[in-house]
């Protein structure tokens, strides 16, 4: 019982590498998010007088929330994946 239970752990023990990766970008995402909160001036959405489609879209913390998301989904978790397949 005690051999399952330590193959268990083993394979499932992160490296800091792994935290790091996978952390990255939610907090990119939540500091984006934070960004937008403490200074909704920032965000035109919210008063769109005379803006256009993309004055309204690409706002840089909308830009920062975007960035996280996407390296978390398309660049970490391949990542983490490909160290998981070197073991």
């Amino acid at each position: 019982m005690t051999q399952y239970a330590t193959e268990f752990l083993r394979s499932h023990t992160w490296s800091a590498r792994k935290a790091v990766l996978l952390t990255l970008g939610p907090c990119s995402a939540v500091a984006g998010f934070a960004w937008a909160l403490f200074q909704p001036w920032r965000l035109t959405l919210l008063h769109p007088h005379g803006q256009g489609f993309w004055w309204l879209v690409v706002e840089p913390p909308l830009l920062v929330i975007l960035a996280g998301v996407l390296f978390h989904v398309l660049v970490a978790r391949p990542l983490v994946d490909d160290l998981e397949d070197l073991r």
